[in-house]
């Protein structure tokens, strides 16, 4: 082994380090890595940059707006809708239709996207209901994931291991190549769901008891007391504030800055910062307690007319929102949300170190948000922030359906027949929703997820380094010598368990693009087709269920769902299991060796 591959090494175990501790955000170490791959040597300036120009990267960008401008139309807001008559009937039968909705509509349109979408519906079927939102946003996901398999345009996971294959002089997935293996996978993965699943799942309520772990599950609240305030030097045994149990005090913050955890004799006084966890319905009581003030990081007088009405509402940090590791108080935050006043936060890793206002926000937290109609509903036009509430309908255009469901179909046909490449259909059909006006092209920009597409091209620059140096074909040995004696389909078993497992703790498409070519390689040194062992790669790559991290759209549902890390791997790691065992049996059947 030459000190270029030991190099190459060492670089991308750094990346998986990093990746997995999260300390930056996964497109700033993918572009990373392949800058430094530059600088060292190890690729070229052409070599390195290109990832920009693979045919997965645009395909995926081209995808983004043709999902966008279907999302548009609001065609989809009316399947939604239906999903509210299935609560009348049994739990099954509501979990079995949410899956089926989720997985089908993922099939062909960005799984993030669906999960967006159905979410605000699912949990107005649970607040009418009375039904544990734990109990269907994990079905939601997680139908949502097994359906992204289903179609090569279902995730940028598919279309990135296809373009690997592709630059290796190996032909391209086709549109429906997938289908009947990754319709197994859905159909096995909601019979589990509605029968040990479901008995797995949490039924947890939204308003948890609290205790010294903090595990919140309420909103992080931070309320000033004033000279006005009635019980003031009184200890909060006393305070008819907290009597009722709603109101949970955590934490007071002198006016010197002196943090005093709460205890029953902990006297309040004047100028004190409470922090509290309340839920958003006793909200409105703590906003009518005199000498109590709801403390956040604007002075809402001067922010917002005293004449305009204002609500709170919910909104969660979507995955690639630039929300992401800023703060509240940032002025990026100040300039696109002006109008809109945070009072609260619920963090998915516990009570917060810093005030409300200075908190870094993660991706899956959500914020309880205070102002107008007008102001709140512009959050709606962002993809930054995802309102947790009824969408608005949109008025359907029947023009602009037919012509966006009709350029779907041309793309989808066109290269299902091979009469284009998806590459170049998928841009076609982007240019032609412009064109044809379903999407302007602001919103076309607007719509691609330029953190995805940056991610996807650093990514491709480690599969680049593996090839190059030689890397590749060193870990294909080593898989082969562990593995190799006991036949292909071991081999397979072996790479779809170790893609999987990478999933659960790092990017899905890191992973693959990390992986595929190991799989090429070591389907060359068996003399094999390598058609199987991509799949495999492909396919575990995006079924990720046991972390909350895993995938972006169990991150989505970790608040709102009200779920703790266990919940992922008492639930993901049978359905994980199940998966391996259906694929190491059933890929060789659907792509031989």
């Amino acid at each position: 082994m030459g000190y270029e591959t030991e190099l190459v090494l060492g670089i991308i175990f750094l990346a998986v380090v990093l990746f997995f501790t999260e300390k930056f955000t996964v497109d700033t170490v993918a572009i990373g890595i392949m800058v430094l791959f530059m600088l060292l040597g190890i690729l070229d300036l052409k070599e390195g940059l290109a990832g920009f120009s693979n045919s997965a990267t645009i395909t995926v960008a081209a995808m983004f707006v043709i999902s966008h401008a279907i999302f548009k139309t609001g065609i989809l807001d009316q399947i939604s809708m239906l999903l509210g008559n299935q609560a009348k009937k049994s739990e099954t039968t509501l979990i079995l239709s949410l899956m089926l909705t989720s997985g089908l509509l993922s099939a062909i349109i960005n799984d993030t996207a669906v999960v967006a979408l159905l979410m605000p519906a699912v949990l107005q079927v649970c607040d009418k209901n009375q039904i544990p939102p734990s109990k269907l946003l994990m079905p939601l996901s997680f139908g949502a994931l097994m359906g992204g398999i289903c179609t090569l345009l279902g995730t940028s996971t598919n279309i990135l291991v296809s373009g690997i294959a592709e630059e290796a002089g190996l032909p391209p997935f086709g549109v429906f190549e997938m289908s009947a293996m990754g319709l197994v996978f859905l159909a096995s993965g909601i019979l589990y769901m509605v029968t040990a699943g479901k008995w797995l799942l949490p039924s947890r309520n939204p308003k948890p008891e609290y205790t010294d772990n903090y595990n919140l599950g309420n909103y992080l609240i931070e309320l000033t007391i004033t000279e006005e305030f009635e019980q003031s030097q009184e200890p909060i045994l006393k305070q008819r504030l907290f009597k009722d149990g709603e109101t949970k005090p955590l934490q007071i913050i002198r006016e010197d800055g002196t943090r005093i955890k709460v205890y029953p004799n902990t006297v309040v006084l004047p100028g004190d910062t409470i922090r509290v966890t309340v839920d958003q319905k006793h909200l409105a009581r703590l906003k009518k307690t005199k000498g109590v003030e709801i403390k956040a990081e604007l002075d809402w007088d001067s922010q917002i007319p005293a004449n305009q009405d204002e609500k709170i509402f919910e909104a969660i940090v979507t995955p690639n929102s630039f929300l992401v590791n800023e703060s509240i108080k940032s002025v990026r935050f100040r300039n696109i949300f002006d109008q809109v006043l945070v009072i609260g936060i619920r963090h998915r890793k516990g009570l917060l170190d810093k005030l409300i206002a200075g908190s870094t926000l993660k991706s899956g937290d959500v914020l309880l948000l205070q102002g107008t109609e007008e102001s709140i509903h512009s959050i709606q036009k962002s993809d930054d922030l995802l309102l947790i509430s009824a969408r608005k309908n949109i008025t359907l255009n029947k023009t602009q359906v037919v012509l966006t469901l009709g350029i779907l179909g041309l793309v989808i046909g066109l290269a299902a027949l091979g009469i284009f490449s998806i590459t170049l259909s998928a841009s076609a059909g982007a240019l032609a929703m412009v064109i044809l006006r379903s999407i302007t092209p602001d919103e076309a920009y607007k719509a691609i997820d330029w953190k995805v597409i940056f991610m996807l091209a650093g990514v491709l620059s480690m599969g680049a380094a593996l090839e190059k140096t030689g890397g590749a074909q060193l870990i294909g040995e080593g898989v082969l010598e562990l593995f190799g004696t006991f036949g292909p389909r071991i081999v397979l078993s072996a790479i779809f368990a170790l893609t999987f497992l990478l999933t659960n703790v790092m990017s899905n498409n890191a992973t693959a693009a990390l992986l595929a070519p190991i799989a090429i390689s070591v389907a060359t040194a068996l003399e094999v087709d390598s058609r199987p062992l991509l799949m495999a790669v492909t396919f575990a790559a995006s079924l990720s269920f046991m972390t909350p991290m895993g995938y972006q759209t169990n991150t989505m549902i970790y608040n709102p769902g009200n779920y703790r890390f266990s919940d992922y791997i008492k639930v993901g790691t049978p359905l994980n299991i199940l998966f391996w065992i259906i694929a190491s049996m059933l890929i060789p059947v659907f792509f031989p060796f």
